[in-house]
């Protein structure tokens, strides 16, 4: 377990998910946690799980050696402003979409080192893809930190900054894309007769298993399809009608669309 003392600047949603699955994967104690956030209600969760709550930002960052900067995008300058100079000589992990290393470093009083990461919301079952960019100037006992903390939620690969605004729109998004997905598969099994419960159950562990076969077997999508459609079956009927109805240039259209969204941020 880590003995830095990690703050986390906002808990809610995803940077809370991070943080449970932190200590439930042994990456962190509660002692070592300090957390501020301006919801009341997170406030109140937080105190409940036995980590430390502190009166602000700039009380956090003081009694912290690594600093999760949690809030959302449009909230990040406000929040940095109150840290006054107390993030100078520290370490900052940012897990802000769309905000670049240069404008983080340029909104902190001092200089900070700074990692830039893209998790996803999986990571709240400790199933996330968690992508680190390799522009960062933080130690190496402290990059180790970091990548405990996120392999206990999961997985992690490192790639130029000038990647993550793509991985913003691929990964970052996928939940609510694979979700459509498993939602549709489930409407077209109750259409068929199956009860909705179960239709939500089969779809999901059957995406849930695909993905599973891929990454442990470190099989070929296609080669997968292939396994699966018979000739003349049931399966390349339904491969066709994906086909004719273009899922994989909307698949492609939806991603660079949400990229260039991310980059406009």
């Amino acid at each position: 377990m880590n003995p830095k003392k990690i703050g986390f600047i906002g808990c809610n949603n995803m940077s809370g998910a991070i943080l449970h699955g932190a200590l439930e994967g042994r990456a962190l104690s509660k002692e070592n946690v300090y957390v501020y956030d301006i919801n009341p209600v997170v406030i109140e969760r937080m105190t409940s799980l036995g980590v430390n709550v502190v009166a602000n930002n700039h009380e956090l960052c003081q009694k912290s050696d690594l600093i999760v900067l949690g809030t959302k995008p449009q909230h990040l300058e406000g929040a940095l402003l109150e840290c006054g100079n107390a993030l100078d000589g520290k370490a900052v992990v940012s897990i802000a979409a769309g905000i670049t290393i240069e404008r983080i470093d340029a909104m902190i009083v001092g200089k900070a080192r700074i990692l830039r990461i893209m998790p996803n919301t999986p990571s709240m079952v400790n199933a996330g893809a968690n992508v680190f960019c390799l522009e960062t100037d933080l130690k190496e006992d402290e990059k180790e930190t970091v990548v405990a903390i996120f392999n206990a939620i999961g997985m992690v690969e490192w790639v130029p900054e000038r990647l993550i605004n793509a991985i913003s729109g691929m990964s970052g998004g996928g939940p609510a894309y694979i979700a459509m997905f498993i939602e549709a598969m489930a409407d077209a099994g109750v259409k068929n007769g199956i009860p909705r419960e179960m239709a939500y159950r089969l779809s999901a562990q059957t995406c849930f298993g695909t993905a599973k076969m891929i990454l442990e077997t470190k099989m070929h999508p296609g080669m997968m399809k292939d396994m699966v459609t018979s000739p003349g079956g049931t399966t390349i009927e339904g491969v066709e009608a994906l086909e004719k109805g273009g899922m994989r240039y909307a698949v492609m259209d939806c991603i660079t669309r949400a990229t260039k969204k991310a980059s406009k941020l």
